[in-house]
């Protein structure tokens, strides 16, 4: 069973140090509700593509995953993005630049 969830804003700001750390470009894109907003990781390639990641529940671990959600030309990345505020605008999407496609998401106590 998983603990209790961190803060949205508290792991926002943890995570924006991580790409600071690594000196990955990264702010946040849209502020959301500070306790309990999901959030969204756009990352920009600067080519004009992009990859959209969101976290989600795993129904097996009970853990959290982070998950493409779509990756493809930045124009629509960005519309996806909009969509999304649409329906739940306490959202927070962080935006980062990584020509790699580097997000760091991959490492320990990101997903938490």
């Amino acid at each position: 069973m998983a603990g209790p969830r961190l803060r949205a804003e508290l792991w926002v700001r943890a995570y924006l140090k991580r790409l600071e750390l690594a000196n990955i470009p990264a702010y946040i894109a849209a502020r959301g509700q500070p306790d309990s907003g999901a959030v969204m990781v756009k990352c920009a390639r600067l080519d004009g593509t992009a990859q959209l990641y969101e976290r989600r529940s795993d129904l097996i671990t009970g853990g959290w995953q982070w998950l493409i959600l779509h990756d493809g030309p930045e124009p629509e990345i960005d519309a996806s993005i909009r969509k999304q505020r649409g329906f739940d605008p306490d959202l927070w999407v962080i935006e980062l630049e990584s020509r790699e496609g580097r997000t760091l998401l991959d490492e320990a106590g990101l997903a938490d």
